[in-house]
C-alpha cells in the first residue's frame, strides 16, 4: 500500500504553533532611553490566519540564567523528578522551572509558605493578612520569588512541594503590528524590553527578552487571539487612531490593510514617544502612507523634547474643532497602549471637545460619547 501523507498539525492554544523569529530589530535611535524592537515572525506552515486588530499570544521560555539562581538557591540539582499534571508525563525540576512555571511574581501561596518556614519573616507574615493587601503590593514592588529564597537561605523546599506553589507560565498577549494581506506569511510586533534594575538584582521581561536575546536558533510558539479591535467594515469610514509608544502597533496594521484593499476613507493617527530623533518608531512607514493617501493627518507629541512635556492628549485637544466634525462625519475613534493615564486622559479629552466643540453640557458630551461606544464608533484596547 502506498504511505499515507501524515495530516496536517493542527494548531491552537494548547498546541501553539513554533514560528521562526525572522527579524528581531532595534526601533530607537542613538540618545533613547528605551529599547523598543520590531520581530517579525513566520507564519509558513501553519496555516493560522487573524484580522487586524487581533492579538497574538507568544509562549516564553523563562530565562535559565534565573532558573539557575533558584536551583542554587535550592540547592538543587536541577534533574531532580517532578511529576506530571493529571496524569501527564513527567519532567525534570529545572525543566519544569523553565518551561512550566512562573518563576518571577510571588503568589500569595508562595509567600505564605515562606512566611510558615521562615521565622524571621514577621513583617511578611503581618503583610499577608486581607486587610493589608494595598501594603503587600506595595512592598512587592521589585521583588522577586528568588529574592525571598535569597533572604531566607535556611528556607528548604522539595522540588515537588515548590513547584505547587508556582503559577503556571502564561503566553503574553501582543497587538499585531501587521495586516495579513500584506504580510501573508509572517506577523509583525512592536514590544519594549523590559529591563530594570531593583534591590541590587537586574529584572528582566519574560516574554520581552526571550524575543529579543533567547529566540535566535529556538521556535517562538505563538496563536492568534481574536478581538472586537476592529477596522469599519465600510473602507470609506474615516478612522482617528490614537497609539503612542507600542500601541501604534494595530495601527500600522490598520493603515497596511487600508491600503491592500484600497480603502478610500480618511485617516488620521496621533503618535507619540519620548523623543523625535531617537523613538519615531515606523517613521519611514507612516512617511510612505502619507505619500500613498493612505494616511491623511499625522500628529506627533514627544514628550521630551521640550521643557513642557506634550503627550498625544495635548495633540487632540489642540486640534478640537478638526476632530469634531470628523466626529460628526462619521469618523470611528481607537485607542490603543497605556490604560492607566494615557487612556484616561485622552478619553477626558474626547469628552471635553464634544463639550466645546458641540455646544453640550457635561451630562450630554457623556451620552454622546457613550453613544459612539454602543454604536461600535469608539474603540479601546488598553493595558
Amino acid at each position: 500500500m502506498p504511505n499515507e501523507l501524515a495530516p496536517a498539525p493542527v494548531y491552537s492554544r494548547k498546541n501553539p504553533f513554533p514560528g521562526r523569529l525572522l527579524v528581531n530589530r532595534r526601533l530607537n535611535r542613538a540618545g533613547s532611553e528605551k529599547e523598543t524592537r520590531h520581530f517579525e515572525i513566520s507564519l509558513e506552515g501553519s496555516g493560522l490566519s487573524y484580522e487586524v486588530g487581533d492579538s497574538m499570544a507568544v509562549y516564553p521560555t523563562n530565562d535559565p540564567s534565573l532558573v539557575d539562581d533558584i536551583l542554587n538557591a535550592l540547592c538543587a540539582k536541577g534533574d531532580e523528578p517532578i511529576a506530571g499534571s493529571k496524569g501527564g508525563p513527567g519532567t525534570t525540576f529545572r525543566d519544569a522551572l523553565l518551561r512550566d512555571c512562573g518563576i518571577t511574581q510571588p503568589t500569595p501561596k508562595f509567600l505564605r509558605a515562606i512566611a510558615e518556614r521562615a521565622s524571621a519573616a514577621p513583617l511578611l507574615q503581618d503583610l499577608l493578612q486581607e486587610e493589608r493587601r494595598h501594603d503587600l503590593d506595595t512592598y512587592l514592588w521589585g521583588l522577586e520569588v528568588i529574592d525571598f529564597l535569597v533572604e531566607h537561605p535556611s528556607v528548604r523546599f522539595e522540588p515537588q512541594d515548590f513547584i505547587a506553589l508556582l503559577p503556571k507560565l502564561q503566553p503574553r498577549l501582543y497587538s499585531i503590528a501587521s495586516s495579513l494581506k500584506a504580510h501573508p506569511t509572517a506577523v509583525h510586533f512592536i514590544i519594549d524590553v523590559v529591563s530594570y534594575s531593583s534591590h541590587g538584582r537586574k529584572r528582566r521581561g519574560v516574554c520581552s527578552t526571550f524575543l529579543a536575546e533567547r529566540c535566535a536558533d529556538s521556535p517562538a510558539p505563538i496563536y492568534p487571539t481574536a478581538s472586537k479591535f476592529r477596522l469599519p467594515e465600510d473602507g470609506d469610514v474615516p478612522i482617528i487612531m490614537v497609539g503612542p509608544g507600542t500601541g501604534v502597533a494595530p495601527f500600522r496594521a490598520f493603515l497596511q490593510e487600508r491600503q491592500a484593499i484600497g480603502a478610500r476613507g480618511k485617516t488620521w493617527l496621533f503618535f507619540g514617544a519620548q523623543r523625535e530623533q531617537s523613538d519615531f518608531y515606523y517613521q519611514e512607514d507612516f512617511e510612505k502612507f502619507i505619500a500613498d493617501g493612505v494616511l491623511t493627518k499625522l500628529d506627533t507629541a514627544f514628550s521630551r523634547d521640550q521643557e513642557h512635556k506634550i503627550y498625544v492628549q495635548n495633540r487632540i485637544m489642540g486640534s478640537s474643532g478638526e476632530l469634531w466634525k470628523w466626529l460628526e462625519d462619521g469618523a470611528h475613534f481607537y485607542v490603543c497602549g497605556d490604560a492607566k493615564r494615557m487612556a484616561k486622559d485622552v478619553d477626558a479629552a474626547l469628552r471635553e471637545i464634544v463639550q466645546q466643540q458641540g455646544g453640550k453640557s457635561v451630562d450630554e458630551a457623556n451620552a454622546y460619547v457613550e453613544k459612539l461606544k454602543s454604536d461600535k464608533r469608539y474603540k479601546r484596547d488598553v493595558y
